[in-house]
């Protein structure tokens, strides 16, 4: 008999994972990839960096997953260590950067729609890069708040939850992240 993980709650699905469920780690991983992604894509405004990172952050949940509250969101839990992660990122980015002088190497251009003219997605294309390194740029403590609440949709509650301060702060560091990005775009 085979159990329907789809209706199995994130806290069951943990649960079996435990227990020796490879397919429940599985169905975890498919239910939150792709937040996890858009997460760190906001925090790092590298793709390829973000697929890392998400990959990373998945194998440190799970190796942690015996400290996952099977009774709080799942979703809530991975984002904590999806932002160490882009933490971490950061800082070793860092350090590279003063070692080297090395640039990265640019994102390939992706292939055009036909229905978008070429110079209409050129544009728009190096306004969400030039939006994605501005947000990069921001204090931690408010990109923490710009990703969670405005990228990934999070109630304030849920970021306040995801980054351990009150839904005060987050309400007013959010409001701070956009004064600041504004000011830096329109630059």
């Amino acid at each position: 008999m085979t159990l329907d993980l789809d209706g199995c709650s994130d806290g069951e699905l943990a649960a079996l994972a435990l227990g020796g469920r490879q397919a429940a780690y599985g169905e975890l991983m498919r239910r939150h990839r792709d937040a996890v992604f858009r997460l760190l894509r906001g925090h790092t405004g590298d793709a390829d960096a973000a697929v890392d990172l998400t990959q990373q952050g998945f194998i440190a949940a799970f190796a942690a997953l015996r400290s996952y509250d099977g009774a709080r969101p799942f979703r809530l839990w991975i984002a904590r260590i999806a932002i160490n992660k882009a933490h971490d990122w950061n800082r070793r980015r860092a350090v590279r950067r003063l070692l080297t002088f090395a640039r990265p190497i640019d994102e390939a251009v992706g292939v055009a729609d036909p229905g978008i003219p070429a110079d209409v997605q050129i544009d728009d294309r190096r306004a969400l890069e030039r939006t994605m390194r501005a947000i990069a740029t921001l204090p931690v403590n408010l990109r923490d708040v710009l990703v969670l609440r405005t990228i990934e949709g999070m109630s304030q509650a849920e970021s306040a939850a995801v980054l351990a301060i009150s839904e005060k702060a987050v309400e007013t560091r959010l409001y701070r992240a956009r004064a600041k990005l504004m000011e830096m775009l329109r630059d």
